[in-house]
């Protein structure tokens, strides 16, 4: 970092400081962005880009690291053509990308934009606008462990890793806070099969370094990161067999003249290549797919030595939750709305849309949390206590979508 950046963010530190009252109130802010993955620097942007003052934005992250896609998933193909990366950096005048004066070439430029890369190369300018992103506004390292409303505000009550804890107020506050694996209990009753996380499983080295060669491993799942976990110790470990428990037919992204079938749920780039190869028809050596049931986890299961859930997301909590919500509280899945003053985005509060056809996804995807933030933000902005909900007013302009949706 730069000295003049060090000072800036020195500066703005002081100023925080400065605005607690001789009683220790929290900060007060208007927006608080609670997140620093692909969602939470989207979110950042626009308010910025829609005339929120710098000073008025707080921005919440353990580590800044650009969240679980640029640190857990960074060895993972992405769904994401490089097209629609590249879309995303230049998209928001306040993340400065490319910077000017700055004529660093990023790899993911070099790339074909049809073509589909490693989030570890789509993570690297993400991690240059978080930088500069950070530069602009009141930032606060540390987890989020609870959210509870104050005085028409929401209290934000932040724990850092030295165990100190402070909190904030915030007259709207955005939860970018990413989602975790979900995994079932399949194993439990089978204590000599060891499950191999996820997390530890998308990064290849380490999956090969987990199997020996007389492990048979479990994999759940049909689904992108099925596919490549499969692929992996099919072609680098020296796994005696891989067991597939599928429960849906393998899906593939169908790219129509101005929109795409199964977008969300497909396959796609050199994974769906792979896939069309080898999973129809005549299977890999050592590799056995079938339909999970009851009689076939009975089964097949017993033989198995290690087990892989590969069967989606869900949302990461708080630790200690929203005070006045149940656990597993509900969000508008169609403008991300939690409760007044509160909404949810990215993969942890993803957008519902149906196609044509009637098929209904969950979008994700970092343009596709760009185009959703971008067309409820204007919504957003009329919907905190401190706006007056509920009064008589002109119905906010919502932004449309740059493919125009």
């Amino acid at each position: 970092m730069s000295r003049s950046s060090t000072i800036r963010q020195l500066c703005r530190s002081m100023s925080a400081l400065k605005a607690r009252d001789s009683a220790g109130s929290p900060v007060s802010y208007q927006w608080c962005v609670v997140g620093a993955g692909p969602a939470g620097i989207a979110a950042v942007g626009l308010l910025l880009d829609s005339s929120v003052p710098s000073s008025a934005l707080l921005w919440i992250d353990p580590s800044f690291a650009v969240g679980d896609f640029g640190t857990r998933w960074k060895f993972v193909s992405s769904n994401t053509t490089v097209g629609l990366f590249l879309r995303f950096y230049g998209h928001c005048r306040s993340f400065d990308f490319p910077s000017e004066g700055n004529s660093r070439k990023w790899a993911i430029q070099d790339l074909p934009e049809k073509q589909t890369c490693l989030l570890d190369i789509a993570a690297e300018p993400l991690r240059h606008i978080t930088h500069n992103l950070r530069q602009k506004v009141h930032t606060a390292t540390g987890e989020v462990s609870q959210l509870k409303e104050k005085e028409g505000r929401w209290e934000c009550v932040l724990s850092s890793s030295a165990g100190s804890i402070s909190s904030y107020l915030a007259d709207n506050v955005i939860l970018a806070t990413g989602a975790v694996p979900r995994t079932l209990p399949f194993h439990h009753a089978y204590p000599s099969i060891e499950e191999i996380p996820v997390t530890t499983a998308l990064n290849p080295s380490a999956l090969v370094a987990s199997v020996a060669s007389d492990d048979t491993v479990a994999i759940f799942g049909s689904s992108h990161t099925a596919i490549i976990l499969i692929r992996t110790l099919l072609e680098q470990s020296s796994a005696k067999k891989v067991v597939n428990f599928y429960r849906e037919p393998l899906r593939y992204a169908l790219y129509m003249n101005d929109w795409i079938l199964f977008d969300d749920t497909g396959l796609k780039g050199d994974t769906a290549r792979w896939s069309r190869e080898n999973l129809h028809g005549s299977l890999p050596d050592r590799l056995v797919r079938v339909f999970s049931d009851e009689k076939t986890v009975g089964e097949y299961l017993p033989q198995c030595t290690k087990v892989i859930y590969a069967t989606g997301f869900e949302r990461r909590q708080l630790p200690n939750g929203v005070l006045g919500l149940p656990p597993r509280y509900q969000y508008n899945t169609h403008c991300g709305i939690i409760a007044p003053g509160l909404f949810g985005c990215g993969i942890g509060y993803p957008e519902e849309k149906t196609d044509r056809y009637g098929n209904v996804e969950l979008r994700v995807g970092l343009w596709k949390f760009m185009e959703y933030l971008q067309s409820v933000i204007p919504l957003w902005k009329e919907y905190s206590v401190c706006q007056g909900i509920g009064q008589p007013r002109e119905t906010p302009a919502l932004s449309k979508s740059a493919n125009g949706i």
